[in-house]
């Protein structure tokens, strides 16, 4: 027997396979806080409670894992998020109570004004504040998920310039340092922060600027590319 006629007597469901979906903790920036996107569920198992977004990979639309991710955050959030990057795997035969299930597992950003508009028009989607999720009982085994992902970001937000994706895509110097500092959970210092910034050439100056107190800020966009940077040291020190 050739290759070609293995493949075609093979018979994919002649062996046990365990449940696979993909799932995404998709961030925020919004009234000073860092905020998750939760669904609520409408179906068994987990029926009411409240989880990430995700679902199960479709092998008639999806060609890799990053289109499920991106697939399934379009339908909730009517957008593709700008910054999309794989956490981890997790399984198990008791993270979900239809069988041996298998999840991969995605940290997104994206601006809250990018998705505003769509998101107040569902019932069962929300953008809750970090802190909350972190004290809510949550589908399957999404905290554990949620929290994995926070403290990724969090070693993110310290040694390059991701947290900008939770901003508009233009934004302001004072902007940027404060979802730093959120994210990080200290204040840093001013004028260490710009200057680290700016000497890295992570930023284009949109030639705009927007009244903040009483004075005109400079607004910037991210340069292509600048989410691989990585500083040689945290921004904290």
């Amino acid at each position: 027997m050739n290759e070609k006629e293995f493949l075609a007597a093979y018979n994919k469901g002649s062996f046990e396979a365990p449940l696979v979906t993909v799932d995404a903790v998709l961030f925020t920036y919004q009234d000073g806080q860092l905020k998750v996107l939760l669904v609520e569920r409408s179906n068994h198992p987990e029926k009411g409670k409240w989880a990430l977004p995700g679902g199960f990979i479709s092998e008639s639309e999806d060609k890799t894992l990053e289109d499920t991710v991106t697939r399934k955050l379009k339908e909730k959030t009517g957008v593709v998020p700008p910054y999309v990057e794989q956490l981890g795997t997790f399984g198990g035969a008791c993270r979900d109570k239809r069988g041996w299930s298998v999840t991969i597992c995605y940290t997104a950003l994206i601006a809250y004004q990018a998705c505003e508009s769509k998101l107040e028009t569902i019932s069962d989607v929300a953008w809750l504040p970090i802190e909350k999720v972190k004290k809510m009982h949550l589908a399957f085994d999404h905290l554990k998920i949620i929290n994995k992902a926070h403290e990724r970001l969090i070693q993110k937000a310290l040694y390059s310039i991701i947290p900008a994706y939770a901003l508009p895509r233009k934004f302001t110097l004072p902007e940027l340092q404060q979802v730093h500092e959120v994210i990080i959970g200290k204040p840093l210092q001013k004028k260490s922060f710009r200057r680290r910034i700016e000497q890295a050439e992570l930023l284009v100056d949109t030639g705009e600027k927007r009244t903040e107190r009483g004075r005109p800020a400079t607004l910037y966009s991210l340069r292509a590319g600048s989410g691989k940077y990585t500083f040689v040291r945290n921004l904290e020190q």
